[in-house]
Order: structure tokens, then sequence, then C-alpha cells
């Protein structure tokens, strides 16, 4: 754990943002709460920062620190937030709507990464996504970079000028880069230019943003490529692509080696909190 002082200093930064959000949201909660669903949500980003997504831990320190001397113990914890967990979704989309429409760079920034939900040798007694490895072992992919299978999801991240996620979205591992793209909104403003890795060539799909959207995209190409980009362009690529990868190393480092979770839904909020923890310490701590 780092400093304690940084992290109630941090914590209540996060309380002050969580509670204007949801106040401007407009969100009701029971009048009988022990706690707020502020508080909650506040106590989850800081386990998400902090502690290795260990609520146990993080509602421990809220509770002696003083922050949050009413917090409730981790059984109705997990419950309370499992409960606002699709509220926590949308309001990490909604605020990079808010990035995007107060940007003054139009450029934006696409690549995923494996997330592991167990190690291999672990894989047959795992109980997260049984029932779709049992259909087709799609959530068996492969970690090209470091050359070794996995078992869990892709995380696909859109990233603006500034290094903060805007969108988001989650897929099997055996999912190829282009088909995770097809599931994001891909809601941006047009004239936007947007730099990907060559997973993600697919020339009808440019050809058809361009058209629709106005979208620029700036792929990768492949030695083989039937559409091979001038030196200045692909110069131009390698250079927006690389904070992604910053990115992208800021956030597996506030994982665990392996996230615990009991439930499909549980194992894929704790990966939201810490996407959600992450832009609002980018964006605003």
């Amino acid at each position: 754990m780092s400093d304690p002082v940084k992290i109630v200093t941090e914590t209540t930064y996060l309380y002050v943002i969580i509670d204007d959000i949801l106040k401007s949201l407009g969100h009701r909660e029971h009048p009988g709460c022990e706690c707020s669903d502020s508080e909650v949500i506040t106590t989850a980003l800081c386990a998400s920062l902090h502690f290795g997504s260990n609520r146990s831990d993080a509602i421990g320190f809220v509770q002696e620190t003083g922050l949050m001397p009413e917090m409730v113990g981790t059984s109705r914890f997990s419950r309370r937030l499992h409960r606002v967990g699709e509220l926590v979704a949308d309001m990490l989309l909604q605020l990079g709507h808010v990035f995007k429409a107060l940007s003054e760079s139009m450029v934006y920034r696409i690549d995923s990464f494996p997330l592991a939900c167990c190690q291999n040798i672990r894989i047959p007694r795992s109980r997260l996504f049984e029932q779709d490895r049992a259909a087709g072992r799609q959530y068996r992919g492969r970690n090209a970079s470091k050359r070794q299978y996995f078992y869990g999801i892709k995380v696909f991240v859109m990233t603006d000028e500034a290094n903060r996620p805007v969108e988001y979205c989650f897929t099997p591992g055996s999912w190829a880069d282009i088909d995770g793209l097809r599931q994001m909104p891909l809601d941006l403003p047009p004239g936007s230019d947007v730099y990907l890795d060559s997973g993600f060539t697919d020339y009808g799909m440019e050809d058809d943003l361009k058209e629709a959207e106005d979208l620029d995209f700036f792929v990768a190409r492949r030695k083989n490529s039937k559409r091979p980009h001038h030196p200045s362009v692909d110069f131009l690529i390698s250079h927006h692509r690389k904070p992604i990868e910053t990115t992208f190393s800021e956030i597996t480092a506030l994982f665990l080696k392996k996230i615990h979770a009991v439930t499909d839904r549980g194992f894929l909020l704790k990966v939201i909190l810490t996407l959600f923890a992450h832009t609002l310490t980018k964006a605003f701590i």
C-alpha cells in the first residue's frame, strides 16, 4: 500500500467527483441507507486504485481513517455495489462523451489488451464464463506479444489525445481485434482521426466509416498490405499509437496477478471500476 495520506486525499477527491456526478444525473437512493451510493462507489474505486481491487481492505481503510465510518460490511457492500453496477458502467461512458465534447483535438487511439481470469492450468476448475467455455471455448485466446495462451476476455479501449479512456467494450478472448472494433460505439465527431494497429485492418469498414461518418482510420499496414501507406503516414501512426501502450501498462498495473471474482458480472465490474478509477485520476487528480 502507498502513502496513507495520499490515499486519503485521493479518496476524498474521488468522493466529491462521484457525488457531483450522481447529483447531476438526478440519482436517488433509499433514505434509510447507512451509507450513500457515492460512498460505496468511491470505496470500490479506492480498492481498484490502491488495494488491487480487494474491497475488504478498502472498506477497512475508509472505516479506520474515519473517511466513511458508517461503511457497511463486505457482504452488504458487494450487494450494494452490484446494485449500482450498470450505473457505474454508464457513468464511465457518459464521462467519455464529456471528454469528446470538450476536447480541442480530434485524435483518438484504439487498441486491446488480454485479461486472464485464471491461470491456464486452472481452466478446468474455473467457474467464470463456464457455460460459454462448454459451448465453444471462445474465451480461450492467444496473447501475441507474450506468445502464450490465456483464458479470459479482451478489453478494447479508445483513448483521446490526453490518454483518457472515452469508449470501451469487452469480448471473449478468442475474438479477433477487428471483431471487437465492430462492437464499439465509435461515437466520434466528424473529421476525427483514429489510429490503430494492423490487427484492425478492414478496408471495407475504413471506406464505409469515411463515407458515412467522415472518420479517418489510420491503420498500421502489414508488409503484404494491398493498401500500403506512405512512409510519412507510417511514422505518424507509430507516433500516435505509442501513448496507448503506456495507458494499458498503467491500467494493468492496478490489477493483481489474479482478479478474484465469483461471477462473470463481478469480474467485468472490477474491470470497469479499474478503468473508471484510472480515467478519473487521469482527468482530475
